[in-house]
């Protein structure tokens, strides 16, 4: 079944998990850079919905001795494809999510009001899912087809030195390959692009 988007920017295939954490976009900035993330909670741990708590702020600090501050922060992706491909939305793609942070861009701060991030359920040291891989791709060609998107970046594209995902294990080359058609172009040098497993 093809990925479509509403009118509203909401993708009618995805588990729809409203947060709070989002604002308008400026007016006139056009939409067209995508930021893959990865993100696990506790960190390793592939189960339960404690990402889903932490984007609609609903995470106990006490469930987790790593989880001591997270109840402060006001954070969320547009999107989460877990391990075994389920795909949730968080926020419209007509809004800014607040999944960035402090980033730059070919120029431009604050990525986040120019872009959207897709979380991939994951670490630095587990590679991802055939599932993830194949729910990425589809969902990058749903966005192209809605927002006029020119470019792909890793989290660690756009804050390097602060941010590392989506880490050494996430295949460049192979989602490219199966996004070829959708024309975005990750514009990093050549030994940022390396992946080791592939």
């Amino acid at each position: 079944m093809a990925m479509c988007f509403g009118d509203d920017g909401w993708l009618s295939t995805a588990r729809r998990v409203p947060s709070p954490n989002h604002d308008l976009r400026p007016d006139g900035l056009a939409v067209d850079l995508l930021v893959i993330h990865y993100i696990s909670l506790p960190a390793g741990h592939f189960s339960g919905d404690m990402i889903e708590r932490l984007f609609t702020n609903r995470i106990d600090p006490h469930a987790h001795p790593s989880f001591q501050g997270l109840e402060a922060l006001k954070v969320s992706a547009h999107f989460l494809i877990r391990r075994h491909g389920e795909l949730l939305q968080f926020v419209s793609g007509d809004a800014r999510a607040w999944h960035a942070g402090v980033s730059h861009f070919l120029g431009r701060d604050r990525c986040n009001d120019f872009s959207i991030g897709i979380e991939l359920e994951g670490n630095a040291t587990r590679p991802f899912t055939s599932a993830q891989y194949r729910i990425l791709a589809r969902l990058t060609r749903a966005l192209a087809r809605r927002w006029p998107l020119r470019y792909v970046a890793g989290h660690s594209d756009i804050a390097p030195g602060r941010k590392e995902d989506p880490g050494p294990l996430f295949d460049w080359n192979r989602y490219e390959q199966m996004t070829v058609s959708c024309g975005l172009h990750r514009p990093f040098a050549a030994d940022t692009r390396t992946n080791p497993q592939a």
